[in-house]
């Protein structure tokens, strides 16, 4: 063999070598990588297209938390169970881990105010409030050049309850006033013990304080200092706090919302009483027929610049069908 073709030979050899080391390293590679794990689909059988990765961002209050994971099951064929946690009773999707943090990261609860703003700031899609959007909420839309669109979807009704050694049983509207802008003092004046009123409000932009402010106050102002040392008049930070308040002070009157008392604090509705307003109690007869005076509607809220053939607007017209009162029908709310 002459000196240029043993040249060639080991050149063709050494080409081959390496080629052949080159291929074996990538096999080497493909064995270590492992398959991501697949969530669960959850295709809808409802809403066509719809399914647990394109479900739309849902926020909302948290008196319609439950109406909104039960929303979400009904319409992925998620099964789910009513589940007693922290003195709250909720509704519990059946998933397992990965499957139940991609169904968290849509279905939300920010509370009231804080959702209305997410929706604003298109950090979610659609929400379910216990209210309209309040004067700050409206203003921040408008300088954001944001429109929304509220349509109602359920009743509920705004109630106010006292601890159950009170023996008021009723109160009218003006009464409530009354006693929230100072002018009535002690329990005796409206059929009660002699003992001074310690009344309780919400936070400013809570869904009850809004609720407080547009159905009963409308422009009067509540008192913002106690008329004598001895009086109570807090501001509570949550609902279950305002539940908690009336069962430890038994000369406390506070307000909620009639579902998350009954509903999400069932077993709280016996440590507390509901008092009728005008002489009408709050019940879902009351409710449904508009004799309770204090009715209030539960809000299916979006952007109006929404993409009507988005996953969210058809969640959002859905919610307005025949189909979607019965699944409403089923959380407890009274369906609009």
């Amino acid at each position: 063999m002459n000196r240029f073709a043993l040249i060639s030979v080991l050149l063709l050899s050494s080409i081959v070598f390496f080629t052949s080391c080159d291929k074996k390293e990538t096999k080497k590679v493909e064995k270590i990588e492992e398959p991501e794990e697949v969530v669960e689909v959850f295709e809808s059988q409802i809403i066509e297209g719809l399914n647990l990765n394109n479900y739309p961002i849902v926020d909302g209050s948290t008196s319609t938390y439950p109406l909104n994971i039960l929303i979400a099951c009904e319409l992925l064929g998620i099964e789910y169970q009513w589940m007693k946690g922290d003195g709250q009773w909720i509704v519990m999707p059946n998933l397992d881990e990965r499957s139940f943090v991609k169904f968290k990261n849509q279905i939300k609860s920010s509370q009231t105010h804080q959702s209305f703003i997410n929706l604003i700031d298109s950090k979610a899609d659609l929400i379910l409030s216990a209210r309209k959007m309040s004067p700050d909420e409206k203003s921040y839309a408008d300088d954001t050049d944001v429109n929304l669109i509220e349509t109602p979807i359920a009743l509920d009704a705004f109630i106010f309850i006292v601890n159950p050694d009170n023996p008021v049983e009723s109160l009218t509207i003006e009464q409530i006033q009354d006693i929230y802008t100072g002018k009535i003092t002690n329990w005796e004046e409206v059929g009660g013990n002699e003992v001074e009123i310690n009344p309780y409000v919400r936070n400013a932009n809570s869904g009850s304080q809004e609720l407080m402010e547009s159905l009963v106050m409308k422009d009067l102002d509540v008192m913002k200092i106690p008329s004598s040392p001895e009086r109570t008049f807090i501001i509570t930070s949550s609902m279950i706090a305002a539940i908690d308040i009336v069962i430890s002070d038994v000369n406390s009157i506070c307000y909620t919302i009639y579902y998350y008392r009954e509903q999400v604090l069932r077993e709280y509705a016996t440590k507390t009483k509901s008092i009728a307003i005008e002489g009408i109690y709050p019940d879902k007869e009351s409710i449904s027929n508009n004799s309770y005076p204090l009715v209030a509607e539960v809000y299916a809220v979006i952007r109006s610049d929404l993409d009507k053939s988005s996953m969210a607007y058809r969640l959002y017209e859905f919610l307005q069908t025949e189909k979607g009162k019965q699944i409403i029908g089923k959380s407890g709310y009274v369906p609009y």
